[in-house]
């Protein structure tokens, strides 16, 4: 393992050893076979935020080549694929050049990743990232939206379950997490992005009850009927947004 590899103090040095073992072995074939081709290597997600859980979470790794070349992707297939499967590191492969092109269709995947990640190694081609604040609300938009249809199409499918509910619930809560921290962003509300604080501050903008969102496991039923009446509220916050910004 190469010293520094993994940044003291940062949330991936408190990873299980397992994993930030494969990390660095990750890097460093990443390093050796790629050479300069390597533009840049950095996690991001609840992996660089502290809230990874052993067992349950990814690690998301993002690689950022000068050219993703077929010959490229063919050579690094094979320890993407052996990192995958022996520690979860799911990797998202970009190019330097279409990042700043897409951060008007990537906005809040990109916002998130640009407040929050863990360099391993080249430079950092987020931290001088300009987004637009009509593209992120509406990709705000877009995604509460989606999450709403979602979960709807969720408890169909689930046709009563419980069990069924109870993971539909989960999953929507982890995923609105983004948006939401976006949409307080919007109106001016600083808090931490980690979930908690994320509905905590949502809660507290749209006057909505989040408590039951704390208590999945025990009452999926009450817990549906909060995350169904804050998406509501946060899109029609949302819609809100827009016709202030046209007036």
């Amino acid at each position: 393992m190469k010293e520094g590899s993994i940044a003291t103090g940062s949330a991936v040095s408190r990873l299980p050893a397992p994993v930030q073992a494969r990390l660095v072995e990750l890097q460093e074939s990443l390093e050796r076979v790629l050479g300069d081709a390597l533009e840049c290597l950095l996690v991001y997600g609840s992996a660089a935020r502290g809230g990874y859980r052993d067992g349950q979470s990814d690690v998301d790794l993002l690689v950022v080549l000068k050219e993703a070349s077929r010959e490229s992707l063919d050579a690094i297939a094979n320890a993407l694929r052996l990192a995958r499967y022996a520690a979860r590191i799911e990797a998202m492969i970009l190019t330097a050049a279409e990042i700043p092109r897409a951060a008007d269709v990537f906005p809040l995947l990109y916002d998130d990743i640009r407040r929050c990640h863990v360099l391993l190694a080249g430079r950092d081609p987020f931290s001088a990232l300009v987004i637009d604040g009509k593209n992120r609300r509406l990709r705000v938009e877009q995604e509460l939206r989606e999450a709403q249809i979602r979960l709807r199409r969720a408890v169909v499918d689930g046709m009563g379950s419980d069990d069924a509910l109870r993971g539909a619930v989960f999953r929507k809560v982890k995923q609105i997490r983004a948006p939401l921290h976006a949409l307080l962003g919007l109106r001016g509300i600083a808090v931490d992005d980690d979930l908690g604080a994320v509905l905590a501050g949502a809660g507290e903008l749209l006057g909505a009850d989040v408590a039951p969102l704390e208590r999945i496991d025990d009452a999926p039923g009450a817990a549906y009927e909060a995350l169904a009446a804050l998406l509501a509220r946060a899109v029609d916050d949302v819609d809100r947004l827009e016709h202030e910004e046209a007036a």
